[in-house]
Order: structure tokens, then sequence, then C-alpha cells
């Protein structure tokens, strides 16, 4: 049986001012979608621009995940920014990271 895996992904736009939140199971996958709809006024990333990589967290559940991404979604932007914070300090963009 094949194991599936889920991340709960924030990104930013280049000025740091907007924050998307997202669950896929293809984060890099869906990190070039983003890229992709750049400037596309019918998605919310590509309308300001989002798609750097500030955050992600990886779950095996999908529920877990999906919870995961609604409690974020909750929170103030200053709680949002501590996360981020909390483990890239820069606010460097992680995509990279995630192609190896």
């Amino acid at each position: 049986m094949r194991q599936h895996h889920y991340c709960v992904y924030l990104i930013t736009n280049p000025k740091r001012t907007v924050l998307y939140i997202g669950v896929t199971n293809d984060l890099a996958r869906r990190l070039e979608q983003h890229i992709e709809n750049e400037g596309r006024q019918r998605t919310f990333a590509g309308r300001y621009f989002c798609n750097l990589l500030m955050h992600w967290e990886a779950f095996s559940d999908i529920k877990q995940a999906i919870a995961r991404e609604k409690e974020i979604k909750g929170w103030r932007r200053e709680k949002k920014d501590a996360l981020i914070a909390l483990n890239n300090p820069e606010w460097r963009d992680l995509h990279p990271d995630i192609l190896g």
C-alpha cells in the first residue's frame, strides 16, 4: 500500500505583504503552479504574486493536514508571522530546499 504525504504551506509575495495558506499532496508541483499563475487575476495567489515558500509542514493524514490548514487560516497575521519566523527568521524562499 502506497503511503501518502500531504503538506500545509504558507507562501507570500515579494514584498511579504500577503500570505496564502494551502494544502497539497505534491508541494513541488503546487509551487510550480503558483509560479505559472503569477499575475493571473482569477486566483488569489496569482493576483497577489504569491509564490515564495515561507513555511511548510508535512502530514501523513489528509484530515490532519486540512485541520491544520484551517487552524492557521483562522489565526491573526501576527501569529502567522511568528510561525514563519520560528523556523525561517530571514523569511527566505524555501522553494529551492524543496527542489533539492
